[in-house]
């Protein structure tokens, strides 16, 4: 079943801008082994975002760190960002709390979904209703891994 990636209808992009800690995601290949995962995301002069990621390596303990960069488009919550050269990727913003303590983001398929916080954890009760959103839209939530703990 193809997921439901609908963005959200508006995404105050200063509110949303700022340090995110990972809390569950799908494993995925550029972030496999790395735990205690960060991004964070500023505004560059040019109007682009400039995005960090940056984890621990589990098996070293070395923090690794990605450079990237992101740009708004048209469709409020869907951003396009670049970690290699000209080549972009979907980062759908699905949901995303009123106060913006936590997201939800998908990218263009069922491959790829995090569960972002402004806190290294979640309340039980928020993490339900994230873990909620995300099986309504047809993910599979038993396939995320929980790099904080």
């Amino acid at each position: 079943m193809k997921p439901d990636i609908t963005t959200v209808p508006i995404l105050a992009l200063d509110k949303y801008l700022g340090r995110w800690y990972e809390i569950a995601r799908i494993d995925n290949r550029f972030e496999r082994g790395i735990g205690n995962a960060i991004a964070e995301y500023s505004l560059n002069p040019n109007g682009t975002i400039k995005v960090v990621n940056s984890g621990v390596d589990i098996k070293t303990g070395r923090v690794k760190s990605a450079v990237g960069k992101a740009k708004t488009t048209s469709v409020p919550g869907l951003l396009r960002v670049s970690f290699f050269w000209i080549f972009y990727s979907d980062y759908r913003v699905l949901a995303v709390a009123e106060n913006y303590k936590w997201a939800l983001v998908g990218g263009s398929s069922s491959k790829y979904l995090w569960i972002l916080s402004r806190r290294p954890e979640l309340s039980e009760e928020e993490l339900a209703l994230v873990l909620s959103e995300a099986s309504r839209r047809g993910y599979d939530t038993d396939r995320l891994i929980y790099p904080w703990k």
